[in-house]
């Protein structure tokens, strides 16, 4: 996955750290704290060898909750660090994929990296607090197990029940609820968010709608491409 992530960058990936790496941060006067250490660049082959093999037994065997196993999984990849670039990356990625076979399908619907972004001072500060002492197998799980569960995991889900609220409130045909989601929106929105908003309807009726409504002089278009925003008149 990390060597297909970085196919088209000058550093290619697919490859374990070669030098140490350390999670820091710099403060608005330039003062920068070094918050965890994570494992060796000797080390990480094996550590990573290690931690995908208990993983798999845990997994396999049944033995803990899929929805605890799975943040602690993370945890300890964030610890290892085991990629010069990238960690981040891949580990929202490894998220979504582990929640899928989890059968927690979510993520198809609503951007846990958006969540994740939005409660991003809580996403580090947990991290922080359940990093200390993972070295000396020391650390509390707890404070990032409630970050996982309690604020990305049950903020999707909440999201993604509003937005089904939003759908099945509108009756009759795939244009109403496409009609129905435009009422919803903010002022200004774009094609994707309204997909989001309308996950039965196909990208092709979303744009006919849109350009009728544009022609009857209820919806400006704002820009060109993928990333045009649409505003209500």
């Amino acid at each position: 996955m990390h060597r297909d992530l970085y196919q088209f960058a000058v550093n290619k990936g697919g490859r374990w750290k070669t030098v140490d790496n350390e999670i820091s941060a710099t403060y608005p006067d330039g003062t920068k704290v070094v918050r965890f250490r994570p494992t060796p660049a000797y080390a990480t082959p094996m550590a990573m060898e290690r931690l995908q093999e208990r993983f798999d037994r845990l997994w396999k065997s049944g033995e803990i909750e899929p929805l605890l196993l799975i943040p602690t999984y993370i945890l300890d990849f964030l610890c290892i660090h085991p990629f010069l670039d990238g960690n981040g990356r891949m580990v929202r990625l490894l998220t979504l994929l582990l929640l899928y076979k989890a059968d927690y399908e979510v993520g198809r619907f609503i951007s846990l990296e958006r969540i994740i972004e939005t409660t991003k001072e809580s996403y580090y500060d947990t991290l922080y607090q359940s990093s200390q002492g993972w070295h000396e197998s020391q650390h509390n799980l707890l404070p990032w197990w409630e970050y996982f569960l309690g604020v990305m995991l049950l903020s999707a889900y909440r999201e993604f029940e509003q937005r089904v609220g939003y759908v099945t409130s509108a009756k009759g045909s795939k244009t109403a609820i496409v009609l129905d989601a435009i009422n919803n929106l903010p002022s200004e929105f774009s094609i994707r968010e309204l997909q989001e908003r309308c996950p039965t309807v196909g990208i092709d009726l979303i744009r006919r709608i849109l350009r009728r409504e544009r022609d009857a002089g209820r919806l400006q278009c704002r820009g060109r491409g993928a990333d045009a925003r649409w505003g209500k008149t």
